[in-house]
């Protein structure tokens, strides 16, 4: 199975994908990690990436997913996934993939982004995922008020792993 954490900025994904990946005794990917130089230049200058950008960054998530599943290796993914059309090249074709959706208030997400620090990501760019993000229709949906030991519980239950 490969769990795919979604969320805009600031939601936890990496924070909770790696303590569940660390619990599960499986692989962490972060997507963050598999972007092209020119992606995360563009990002931390502050301007967000067009469905062009994103194509090669998501074809190669996508074989690392095939990667694990082919190798029956228990993997969690944290991407920001947040267009339907993304989702489809990251999820489709097997029921091995599950969705996961972190998501808080905007003022809670500010507050998180004002505190991190050495992150390619530019906190002004949230108001633009924001507005980007449609909401996913198959995914355990997990409030990040609460705290990340409590969403990895959640989800371990959710999907009886």
């Amino acid at each position: 199975m490969v769990i795919v954490i979604m969320g805009v900025a600031g939601s936890g994904k990496t924070t909770v994908g790696e303590r569940l990946a660390a619990r599960l005794g499986w692989s962490f990917l972060d997507a963050d990690d598999v972007h092209p130089a020119a992606n995360i230049a563009k990002m931390a200058a502050g301007h967000p990436l067009t469905d062009e950008d994103r194509a090669p960054w998501l074809a190669a998530l996508r074989a690392r997913i095939d990667d694990f599943l082919a190798r029956d290796a228990g993997a969690v993914v944290t991407c920001s996934a947040l267009k339907e059309s993304y989702r489809v090249v990251l999820l489709s074709g097997t029921d091995q993939v599950k969705l996961v959706h972190l998501q808080g208030s905007p003022e809670l997400l500010r507050s998180r982004l004002r505190g991190r620090t050495g992150h390619f990501m530019a906190p002004t760019m949230l108001d633009s995922q924001l507005a980007a993000l449609e909401t996913p229709q198959n995914a355990l949906v997990l409030d990040i008020a609460r705290s990340p030991d409590e969403l990895v519980r959640e989800i371990r239950d959710a999907f009886h792993i």
